[in-house]
């Protein structure tokens, strides 16, 4: 599989936000994120890395 799990950058730290990304887009102004379960978040803020190779996403607070 290619999903992702999708984390928040916090104080250094890093926060499981989504798991088993499916779908990540620009929508809006936000990030909009879905998993392979249909669970859908929006996230204001930026992309600081993805790791393919991890199945990583790192999301960053603006």
């Amino acid at each position: 599989m290619c999903e992702a799990n999708a984390y928040i950058e916090k104080d250094g730290k890093e926060e499981l936000y989504l798991e088993n990304v499916d779908v990540l887009k620009p929508e809006g102004g936000k990030i909009y994120l879905k998993n392979l379960f249909g669970e859908q978040k929006f996230f204001e803020g930026t992309i600081k890395e993805i790791s393919l190779i991890k199945h990583k996403i790192i999301l960053k607070k603006e």
